[in-house]
């Protein structure tokens, strides 16, 4: 698995620059496409082979409210037979040797972009994209901040025992290994000065007032999904298409395929839209269908999916 993936980033053409390189800086002259999020909670939610799919039982789930994301890899796909990279790569983010994990490499999140939906988070020349049809997308997806709804329970005194229907913050982070320095969830920062891998998570609870001001010595608070419970759907696996694992490249099909002839004059926006659809998952330990958090730890309800359920492409 670490061979195929460092085989994936060596072999790929980026045909745009990292962040921070001196083509960065340069000015594109267009036609551009132009990438864009979309968050839809009414998406299909897929599994890792792209089929329909409920909550597993014992576990349950809710839809998030995004504020933003972050990719690492998008790749344009001819047909349902094309491998890994055997595409039309058109981003890769920042990437620094491992020094702790069994991948060859690590994410840089200080150098991945961020972007809420809706808005333009990057532009690639459309001249870079080699003449031809593509029919799905590939997209690594590294990160997340969304807001979700909890309780806080078994509080101590002279507070109340529950605090049900709280928000909070969660910071997700989905790519195959992150190199993380410190990062802001909401009002507040981890130090982490390390790697991570697939399905480290932080949450920063906003309670209601007055309660805020007894547990900011506490927040945020951190963990770890299981190894290999992240989604990541691969609707192209029946063709014999393999991810490689950890990686969180998830593939979607386009509305209409692209025909690049090279005689394009015109931007295009490229919708991203991925289903959110009860993507934030856990253990429901006492079965009322909402995440609790005990300060006691006793009652246990641990993350374990945080990936996104499925990915729709649109052409503007």
């Amino acid at each position: 698995m670490k061979n195929k993936l460092l085989q994936l980033l060596l072999a790929t053409t980026i045909l745009t620059a990292c962040e921070g390189s001196d083509d960065n800086n340069l000015k594109l002259t267009g036609p551009n496409l132009q990438f864009k999020f979309e968050f839809d909670k009414t998406q299909a939610r897929l599994d890792n082979l792209g089929n329909e799919v409920t909550i597993a039982e014992g576990h349950a789930a809710l839809s998030p409210e995004f504020n933003s994301m972050s990719v690492h890899y998008i790749e344009f796909v001819p047909n349902k037979w094309t491998m890994v990279g055997e595409g039309a790569v058109v981003y890769e983010g920042v990437s620094m040797p491992s020094v702790s994990s069994e991948f060859e490499k690590a994410i840089v999140f200080d150098e991945a972009i961020q972007s809420g939906a809706n808005e333009i988070f990057l532009e690639v020349p459309t001249s870079k994209l080699p003449i031809g049809t593509y029919e799905y997308m590939r997209v690594s997806v590294t990160y997340q901040n969304a807001d979700v709804r909890f309780n806080l329970i078994n509080l101590p005194s002279p507070l109340p025992s529950e605090l049900k229907d709280q928000t909070g913050t969660l910071a997700g982070f989905i790519g195959f290994n992150t190199y993380i320095t410190s990062h802001q969830v909401k009002n507040y920062s981890i130090k982490v000065n390390g790697e991570k891998p697939q399905g480290f998570w932080a949450f920063e609870p906003q309670l209601d007032d007055p309660y805020q001001k007894y547990i900011t010595a506490s927040i945020p608070i951190t963990g770890q999904a299981p190894a290999g419970s992240t989604t990541v759907v691969n609707l192209l696996d029946e063709f014999g298409v393999t991810i490689p694992q950890g990686s969180c490249i998830v593939t979607g099909k386009l509305k209409e395929p692209l025909v690049i002839t090279g005689d394009e004059t015109v931007d295009k926006q490229v919708i991203l839209s991925f289903s959110v659809n009860n993507s934030f998952e856990w253990v429901d330990t006492n079965q009322n269908g909402e995440w609790d958090i005990d300060v006691t730890g006793v009652v246990q309800e641990n993350v374990v999916d945080m990936g996104l359920r499925g990915l729709i492409i649109e052409m503007e």
